[in-house]
Parts: structure tokens; C-alpha cells; sequence
């Protein structure tokens, strides 16, 4: 028996994480159908694997960016520049993807949900203040409240001043990166079980049965994500590598996107997104500042919901969307995306921003957003898969249209 066991615990140790995380979502599956009272007590596995994640990511983030810029010679190239704009292009198309689909598929809302106790940002104005004030916020309250802007603000002067200092101390923050690296694949081994008691817990609690009554609305939202994930990326990654992107664009989808659809937290998912960097042979320089970068402002997945909850209010209360408005909505739901927070949920708050454009009070915002918290179980998963996976994507896209793989490098030494 003993060595039936070993035996067991040797194949799925030699199996791949992805076919072990899937393994734990059927287990999760099964246990919350069959058994759901066993399923909610196993949510601690879950909770436990997104604070550990959650933890790490910060202090990843920072040691990373600062060793990065701290050890970064001189003539050497990142492309950070070319990945920002992937950023900005994936979300705006995004956004315009969700006006169409909303025009062509409307939904409408039973707007009689109570009104939650949150209070959304005042105006476009506030999410920008509020991306200034993080920059400069304290570091080491931006490393306890994960506030990554102002932990890349932090890394990038210190790494910058760093470079003026003594090999010695540059060695330094190289060996804590290589540390805090090894922790973090510690954590992401654990993924099979997290996945598990999240999945197992989340069926037990929410069900189905809070999703039926928005269905059309949820499929009009993971339809738009997955056109997007489908169709958009692979057409703006082709645009940039002048090949199939189809193999990059599932490889994403596979190893970013699963574990980010059940942590539903994109900061959280940051450390799967640094391995699969490194798995691709991309170079660090460039993947350890874009990817927590793409955490916070690339949020493709956001401006689609910001977009198609708000049109749907529009909807609702019979307001009249011409073309100029249209467009005018999925620049704002692009700026109101990059400014929601790395945490589940957090494109939500931001969607009476958005029906601000159309003189929608916030009162009637908020049960907008009441309803956004119903359907969260599978908008917020499904958004954050998109987003998440995206960072990656984007990423391998632009170092590899420039040469910056480690295999172009190694062939180009060769040659």
C-alpha cells in the first residue's frame, strides 16, 4: 500500500502543473457536487495559496525590478517602450469590441439591486490622482498594502542609483532575486492544491443558481473576452512577429490563464506570469519590470467590463448611445482599466465612472456594480485570465519582433 502511494505521489510529481492543476479543478468539481459541505472546509487550501501569493508578489516585484536596473549594462536593450503601446492598443481594442458586441447583443438589467456600501472614484480626474499619489506613497506602506506602482516607482530609483554603486551591492540584490525566485516556485507547487479548495469552495457557496437570472449578460462579457483572447491578441501578436501566434497565444492561455481565472487576482498571478517568462527563454531585463507593469495597467479584461455593464445601464434606462459617445466611452473605460486595482473586483468600482458620461446617477451605478458582484464568479475569473495572460503574451510578442529571446541571443552568438 505504502508503495502504491509513493508510486502515485512519483507520477504526479513528474506530470507537467498544468495537468496537475487540472486534476485538482475535477477534484474540486466533484467534491463541491457530491460533497458540499466537505468542499466549503476545504476553502482554507484555497484562501492559504492566494495569501501566500499575494504575500511573495510584492517583495518579487521589488527585488526584481531593482537587481534588473541594478545590474543592467550599459548598450544592452529592453523593450518596454513597444510593450506599453501593445498595452494600450490590446485595451483599447478591448474596449471597442465591447461597444460593438454591446450594439449588437444588448443587455438590459433589473436595476432594483439594494446599493452597496462602496464608494467608487468621484471622476476620471480621482483615478488619475490616485495614480500619482501611489507613485509617491511610502515604500515600505506600498509593499504592505501591494501598491505596485509605488513598489516600481521605489525599485526603479533604487535600481537606477544602485548602478552607480559597487559591484559588491549589485551581487547582492542579484542573489535576492535569485532567492526570493526560488520561493516563489515553492509557492506556485502548491498551485494543484489552491486550485482545488478554491473551486471546491467557490461551487459550495455561490453555485449556479446567481448566475442563471444574468446569463445573457455573462455570455455577452465572456464572449467578449474570449474574442478578444481568440481573435484581437492573435491579430495584434501577428502584427508584431509576422507568424502564427496561435502557439504563443495558447501557451498563455494555458499556463498564465488557468491559475489567474481561479485567483482571480492579477497581482497575485504575477509570480506565474515571471516563470513563464523565464520558461520562454525571454530576457529578464525587459520581463521583470513589463510584467508587474502589465498587473497594473494592462487590464484588456476591465475595460470590456467597465464597457458592457455600463451600456447595459445605457440600455436599461433607455439613453441613446451616438458614435462620437461610443468612442469617447472606450477611451474613458481604457484610462478607467488601467487604474483598477490588481485585486478582484476591483474593475467594478469603477464602472460609475464610467456611467458618469452618460448622466447616470450613482445611485443607480452602484446597483450596476450589485450586479457586477452577482455575476463575479465567472466575470471576475474569466477577466482576469484575459488580462493576466495578456501581460505574458504581450511581453513574448515584443522581445521576440526585436531579437530579445535567449535563443536569438545564443543563435546570434553562435553566428
Amino acid at each position: 500500500m505504502t508503495h502504491e502511494k509513493g508510486s502515485i505521489l512519483q507520477r504526479l510529481k513528474c506530470t507537467s502543473l498544468v495537468t496537475r492543476i487540472i486534476i485538482g479543478l475535477v477534484a474540486g468539481i466533484l467534491l463541491a457536487l457530491f460533497s458540499p459541505e466537505a468542499a466549503r472546509s476545504v476553502s482554507l487550501l484555497g484562501n492559504l495559496f492566494v495569501s501566500a501569493l499575494k504575500a511573495v508578489a510584492p517583495v518579487l516585484v521589488f527585488i526584481l525590478v531593482t537587481s534588473a536596473i541594478a545590474n543592467h549594462k550599459q548598450g544592452e536593450r529592453t523593450h518596454i517602450r513597444p510593450i506599453l503601446m501593445l498595452y494600450l492598443i490590446g485595451t483599447f481594442s478591448a474596449a471597442v469590441v465591447s461597444v460593438l458586441a454591446s450594439s449588437l447583443f444588448p443587455s438590459t438589467l433589473a436595476l432594483d439591486t439594494a446599493a452597496t456600501g462602496v464608494a467608487p472614484p468621484a471622476g476620471i480626474s480621482e483615478v488619475l490622482l490616485t495614480l500619482l499619489s501611489s507613485v509617491v506613497a511610502n515604500p515600505v506602506k506600498a509593499l504592505m498594502e501591494a501598491n505596485f506602482i509605488g513598489i516600481l516607482a521605489w525599485a526603479i530609483g533604487l535600481g537606477i542609483a544602485i548602478r552607480h554603486g559597487s559591484e559588491t551591492t549589485r551581487n547582492v540584490f542579484s542573489d535576492l532575486s535569485h532567492g526570493v525566485s526560488l520561493i516563489v516556485k515553492v509557492v506556485i507547487s502548491f498551485a494543484p492544491l489552491g486550485i482545488f479548495g478554491l473551486v471546491a469552495s467557490t461551487l459550495a457557496e455561490s453555485g449556479l443558481d446567481a448566475l442563471l437570472g444574468y446569463l445573457h449578460l455573462l455570455v455577452v462579457l465572456i464572449g467578449c473576452m474570449l474574442f478578444v483572447a481568440f481573435v484581437v491578441n492573435p491579430l495584434i501578436v501577428f502584427w508584431k512577429i509576422r507568424r502564427n501566434p496561435y502557439p504563443l497565444v495558447l501557451t498563455c492561455l494555458r499556463e498564465s490563464g488557468i491559475t489567474a481565472f481561479f485567483t482571480r487576482s492579477s497581482a497575485a498571478n504575477i509570480p506565474v506570469n515571471l516563470q513563464l517568462c523565464e520558461k520562454l527563454g525571454l530576457h529578464e531585463d525587459t520581463y521583470s519590470v513589463s510584467i508587474p507593469l502589465g498587473a497594473t495597467i494592462n487590464m484588456a479584461g476591465a475595460a470590456i467590463t467597465i464597457t458592457v455593464l455600463t451600456l447595459a445601464a445605457v440600455k436599461t434606462l433607455g439613453i441613446a448611445v451616438d458614435i462620437p459617445t461610443a468612442i469617447l466611452l472606450s477611451i474613458v473605460a481604457s484610462i478607467c482599466a488601467c487604474g483598477a486595482s490588481g485585486v478582484a473586483g476591483g474593475s467594478l468600482l469603477l464602472i460609475p465612472l464610467a456611467c458618469s458620461l452618460f448622466g447616470i446617477p450613482s445611485e443607480v451605478a452602484m446597483q450596476v456594480v450589485a450586479v457586477g458582484f452577482i455575476i463575479g464568479v465567472l466575470q471576475d475569473a474569466a477577466e482576469t485570465a484575459l488580462n493576466s495572460s495578456t501581460d505574458v503574451l504581450f511581453t513574448a510578442a515584443a522581445c521576440e519582433a526585436n531579437g530579445d529571446t535567449l535563443a536569438q541571443h545564443q543563435a546570434s552568438q553562435i553566428g
